[in-house]
């Protein structure tokens, strides 16, 4: 280790004691610990760029024990990362400032509490809830292999990037990290390295009350190469460790290092380290200790940054160089595949391709909107050629395989291949596809709905990032039948809805999944859920119904009163619209005015301007009848104070269906009587 390296890693070191004291809040327990490993990594190994953070090749970097993020934030201040805006362009003020670092878990500072993508450039994905960056790191590396598997050729190699990921115990315990670890292995992905920060330390105390096994034996298990740096200070075993990794042709590798909580610190290798400041005297005692000014906050001492610009900066400088001109290169020999990556990279499609997009014909029989999804999804991934997904273990009943020719399957022997098979693991499929998301890929995968609470997190956290990950789900309410309550979805259609920025569609039948597919194709900053039936759902007869574009407004009038302002309106989405159209017939036959709006994306709808909304749902017309198999959770917003629900308050039952709708009350006469007794009651 020269003086230099000393240095910079306690400056890094100083940096994070002085912005959790400071904040008077945060972790630098971690920090301290892991500095010598995160400075090696950053400083001698690392291929990214501190002037254009966003260079396609770049290696990633994914702190997954992001309660250390004072370490990210230092280091992105010392090797002077540059900002990028909501158009990728690279702007020309650091990423953070010094005054970020100072306002650290202050509102508005660029060093939040953990690392937020979109909000802190040099930040690869949000991490936080323990698990969930490793598991998003396995799909950096599976779209790192696809990438290089589509576009690499002899003579050009545009894609060969790393994915480094630094976890801590929490994350080994975190289940969704074992899925992760357990699938990477299977795929291979020896692109993948995982650094364990093994120092023994929770917030309840030493690991020993909790977390006794052998984490090495279990990742040999899973098929991954294991490596040991026993000191954390030691920066050549470091050195070495990664060196391995590199070496490694056929298996991720994990990184099982040995480092001391709090290093330094009066409080070393205890929980006290774990969560909480050291304390004005301890910060000082620190500094003493690693020969640091014990009284100047916020020290960098003089020639770091320029340490950092001649390593980190000058490597990655040149590395990126380099690709720009190869790039410019292979778009003279290969223009088409150089104008995918450019529109990946811009989150753009190929133009036209919505031609692709099918037509249904009416149909009194109809298909299952799993169905018809299967046939949209095919025509939208051959006109995308960066569609790619698949489901957990689900695919012939969520029907979400690519089917054309040269679809493939992704497996170790096949890089090109366009179907994922994540395995019976919904946490890490949701994680997975957010990494494919991050690197610029357009993911989706799938599962049965009631399922999603598995991947919940997941999901959350692709809407906070604002990334288009579609997540696809089947078998969307109680029409499941005889697979009984545990199978039938009741409340989790009210849960992604609340979940804020997730576009969540119901479509009605095959028409309305077409146009929503429209919709969820072009998105660039937010995620999308569908939801989709199991049992068919009759093809709508547009001709005299209501245009299915009108997806793209979140709701529209499908059917309408012969003549005047309807007396009662009736709301539906997905299976429940065939019902309400039957209960509008009735109702008009009788003489009662009636209006059916489809509902297929609450949250579109919200957006539109009021105008929209009020000749949809006219302010006047306060009798409404809400219909959908599922919780009735925020209905009220819609039907409002005069209005009623049809909908679950119980859970389902085993039965077929036809039973179970009658027992339910998902009947035309059931709700024509519910919309009876609003227009004249009593």
């Amino acid at each position: 280790m020269t003086d230099l390296d000393t240095l910079s890693v306690n400056t890094i070191r100083g940096l994070c004691m002085d912005a959790v004291q400071k904040a008077n809040s945060g972790h630098p327990g971690t920090p301290m610990g892991m500095a010598p490993v995160a400075y090696t990594l950053w400083q001698r190994f690392l291929r990214f760029d501190p002037a254009d953070p966003i260079w396609p090749n770049r290696d990633r970097f994914v702190l997954s024990e992001g309660h250390a993020s004072a370490l990210l934030w230092s280091l992105l201040h010392l090797t002077g990362v540059r900002t990028v805006d909501p158009e990728y362009e690279v702007l020309g003020r650091p990423a953070v400032t010094l005054d970020d670092l100072k306002s650290f878990r202050q509102l508005d500072s660029r060093c939040p509490g953990h690392p937020e993508y979109r909000w802190t450039s040099g930040v690869e994905t949000t991490t936080g809830p323990l698990g969930q960056g490793v598991a998003t790191s396995v799909g950096m590396a599976i779209a790192g292999q696809w990438l290089a598997a589509r576009y690499n050729r002899d003579d050009f190699t545009l894609f060969d990037f790393d994915v480094y990921a630094l976890a801590g115990d929490g994350c080994m315990m975190e289940g969704v990290s074992s899925e992760a670890a357990s699938l990477a292995g299977h795929l291979r992905l020896s692109n993948l390295c995982w650094i364990y920060d093994s120092n023994r330390v929770t917030i309840e105390g030493h690991t020993d009350i909790t977390f006794t096994e052998d984490v090495a034996a279990r990742f040999l298990a899973y098929g991954w190469n294991v490596t040991t740096v026993a000191d954390a200070g030691d920066l050549g075993r470091i050195g070495r460790a990664f060196h391995s990794f590199r070496a490694e042709a056929t298996r991720p590798t994990l990184i099982l290092v040995h480092s001391h909580i709090g290093y330094g610190s009066p409080v070393e290798d205890s929980p006290k380290a774990h969560g909480a400041p050291f304390g004005p005297e301890g910060v000082r005692a620190t500094k003493r200790a690693l020969g640091l000014p014990p009284d100047a906050d916020f020290h960098i001492p003089d020639g770091v940054p320029d340490w950092f610009a001649r390593g980190i900066g000058a490597r990655g400088g040149q590395l990126r160089s380099h690709w720009e001109k190869t790039f410019d290169a292979y778009r003279g020999a290969y223009p088409e595949l150089a104008d995918e990556l450019e529109r990946i990279q811009r989150r753009e499609l190929p133009d036209g391709w919505e031609t692709a997009l099918p037509t249904f014909p009416a149909d009194p029989r109809g298909l299952a909107s799993r169905d018809s999804s299967g046939q949209v999804l095919n025509a939208v991934a051959k006109a995308v050629p960066w569609v790619l997904g698949g489901s957990a273990d689900l695919a012939p009943s969520t029907k979400t395989r690519l089917t054309f020719g040269g679809a493939g399957d992704f497996q170790p022997y096949d890089r090109a291949g366009r179907n994922l098979h994540f395995g019976v693991r919904e946490h890490a499929a949701a994680a997975v596809a957010n990494g494919m998301a991050l690197t610029k890929l357009r993911p989706f995968w799938s599962g049965f709905l009631i399922f999603s609470d598995y991947a919940k997190a997941a999901i959350r956290l692709s809407a906070l990032m604002e990334i288009p990950t579609v997540h696809i789900f089947t078998h969307d309410s109680i029409g499941v039948g005889e697979d009984g309550p545990t199978h039938q979805p009741v409340e989790q259609l009210a849960g992604l809805r609340a979940t804020p920025g997730l576009l969540v569609f119901r479509p009605a039948d095959a028409n309305e999944v077409a146009e929503t597919w429209r919709v969820v194709a072009g998105l660039r900053r937010a995620p999308a859920a569908l939801v989709l039936s199991r049992q068919p759902l009759p093809t709508l007869d547009r001709t005299r119904l209501g245009a299915a574009t009108g997806v793209a407004w979140g709701a529209y009038v499908l059917a309408d009163a012969d003549r005047g302002e309807p007396e009662v309106i009736l709301l539906a989405t997905g299976s429940e619209v065939a019902l309400a159209l039957a209960a509008h017939e009735e109702l008009t036959a009788e003489g009662i005015a009636s209006r059916v709006v489809s509902m297929p994306c609450w949250e579109l709808f919200d957006r539109q301007p009021r105008e929209y909304r009020d000749q949809v749902l006219p302010p006047a017309v306060t009798r409404r009848v809400a219909v959908e198999e599922g919780s009735t959770l925020g209905w009220d917003r819609y039907v409002g104070a005069d209005g009623a629900v049809v909908g679950m308050h119980t859970f389902g039952a085993s039965a077929p269906l036809k039973q179970l709708l009658t027992k339910f009350g998902f009947t035309p006469e059931r709700v024509a009587r519910v919309a009876r007794d609003l227009v004249a009651p009593g």
